[in-house]
């Protein structure tokens, strides 16, 4: 019995080692992003909320990731990382609750929040395992939560010929050739041939290209690379 694969551990497998606190704190400081004050001289909770501003004292830098790693887990597993607003299921109550408490924390209003899900959950409810982001400046995002079911254990296999069309291709070459090995000898001439079988073989080959191409234009698909950030369904 094959294990789901859960995507926030091959997430942390793919960022590795973090860099120590004084170098992460100088590369998360972006212009466009703040820290707050130490823990002991934050605001009081009266005060204005500057929106995703962090006590660096206070965060899990376990949580911290760079557009890189998303990326990457992104194309293997042919999952879009997107804008909250464009996430069709309602945020469950405990996403909800770790929003409102990072929150208190670090008194800010989360913004930008992003989501690393499967397409279709940006089309329809499912629960299959999405992960909750906030920007934090320099392209690094800070993983505000997980829920839901972790993904299909072969996954990563099944998607791997839409990475690139290389990939499509050997895909296509492969099945063609173990389609024509099943083609029964003499089939289509007395006694079979090394020229028969690739002939065969080259008309098995055109035979799926053909569909493959077909489909993808008519559906509208793309590759993995070309697709991890794109906000339309059909891609």
């Amino acid at each position: 019995m094959l294990e789901r694969t859960n995507i926030e551990a091959k997430l942390r497998a793919e960022r590795g080692a973090l860099p120590d606190t004084a170098a992460l704190e100088c590369l998360l400081k972006g212009v466009d992003i703040e820290f707050a004050p130490p823990s002991g001289d934050l605001a009081s909770p009266d005060s204005p909320r500057v929106p995703n501003q962090f006590d660096f004292d206070s965060l899990d830098t376990s949580r911290i990731y760079h557009l890189d790693h998303i990326r990457k887990i992104c194309i293997d597993y042919r999952l879009r990382f997107l804008d909250l607003k464009y996430f069709k299921p309602e945020l469950p109550e405990e996403a909800q609750e770790e929003i409102s408490k990072i929150e208190e924390e670090h008194h800010t209003e989360l913004q930008g929040l992003k989501i690393v899900a499967p397409s279709r959950l940006f089309k329809l409810a499912d629960k299959d395992d999405p992960l909750l982001f906030v920007p934090m400046g320099n392209q690094y995002f800070y993983l505000v939560h997980k829920w839901g079911d972790d993904l299909h254990p072969l996954r990563k296999i099944l998607v791997w010929p839409f990475k690139n069309i290389v990939n499509l291709m050997l895909l296509i070459v492969l099945s063609s050739y173990l389609l024509t090995a099943i083609v029964p000898d003499g089939l289509f001439s007395k006694g079979g041939s090394n020229t028969e079988f690739w002939i065969i073989f080259f008309f098995v080959f055109k035979s799926l290209a053909a569909v493959v191409i077909y489909y993808g234009f008519a559906m509208g698909k793309n590759f993995n690379p070309a697709i991890w950030n794109s906000k339309y369904f059909n891609a």
